[in-house]
């Protein structure tokens, strides 16, 4: 068996092409643009990069956005002053704190600062809340995207044994909830989880979100299973390459699996598309 690839790039085309119809239709009832402000903290490459194509993004359907790149020394009260200006400017709809933030801030702290119908992230403890309750209102990118993706193979997940690795607030525990609103069977693992291995080969539905470079081989995935890759590590070869690899031991796990998302190519479109998405929903709504 060779597992069918799971095009999160084509999906994702898809999706924003539908984002930049209805930027058009907002443009022209309102005569100004989404607006989406991205602050940026430190200089971690990765996370220049993830910006940069967010920011890319943003631009080809039709948002407006501005970028605040701030310094690795910037402090707490410096950036909570930001986010409420922020808060109170009525050009944006969007704030996107790029995560990780450097260890001197709060992270927790800095995300209840926003506006919770600006927190196109959807990590605002009212926007999880509110998740949680079955009445939400923004919800994070990446578990969104990944739905979409599992529904592209399975339309109905009613009763279907999913098994999520990873216990993240990012992707993990909100992933593992959209797929019991989807009438799954959901089992959630974290490094404490004894065996594994044997979890995991129940799942159909396995979905992976550590980033830890081969963490789930062919033994890990029970034979035609969906196999959805979130982990993204950049690793450096000994030649100073720059490679992207996700959890999964790709050449081993598509010769098990059913279908299987690539890395790169995969969930990382879509977590850009849900952004756009997310983005524009604020901004309707406000």
């Amino acid at each position: 068996m060779v597992a069918t690839l799971i095009d999160g790039r084509a999906i994702a085309t898809q999706i924003r092409q539908e984002i930049a119809e209805r930027v058009i239709k907002f443009k022209d009832a309102r005569s100004y643009a989404p607006g989406l402000a991205v602050i940026l903290i430190g200089d971690n490459p990765a996370s220049h990069v993830y910006v940069e194509n967010k920011r890319k993004a943003c631009n080809e359907v039709g948002i407006h956005s501005k970028l605040y790149a701030l310094p690795e020394t910037t402090t707490q009260k410096e950036i909570i002053s930001l986010i409420e200006a922020l808060n109170s400017d009525d050009c944006v709809h969007g704030i996107l704190i790029q995560l990780p933030l450097p260890p001197i801030l709060d992270t927790s702290a800095v995300i209840f600062q926003m506006a919770p119908y600006k927190d196109v992230d959807g990590l605002h403890p009212q926007n999880l809340g509110l998740m949680f309750a079955g009445t939400p209102s923004l919800m994070p990118c990446t578990p969104l995207g990944c739905l979409d993706l599992i529904k592209s193979v399975v339309p109905n997940m009613k009763g279907k044994h999913v098994v999520i690795v990873g216990w993240s607030l990012l992707v993990g525990r909100p992933m593992a909830l959209l797929l019991g609103f989807e009438d799954a069977t959901v089992v959630t693992t974290h490094e404490y989880t004894n065996d594994l291995i044997e979890e995991c080969q129940r799942a159909d539905i396995l979905v992976t979100a550590v980033g830890k470079p081969g963490l789930i081989t062919a033994k890990h995935v029970k034979p035609g299973a969906v196999v959805i890759d979130i982990g993204i590590t950049r690793v450096e070869a000994p030649d100073g390459t720059i490679s992207i690899k996700g959890d999964v031991v790709f050449e081993e796990v598509c010769q098990v699996a059913g279908f299987l998302t690539p890395v790169p190519g995969g969930v990382g479109p879509m977590t850009v598309a849900y952004l756009l998405k997310n983005t524009l929903l604020a901004a309707e709504r406000y």
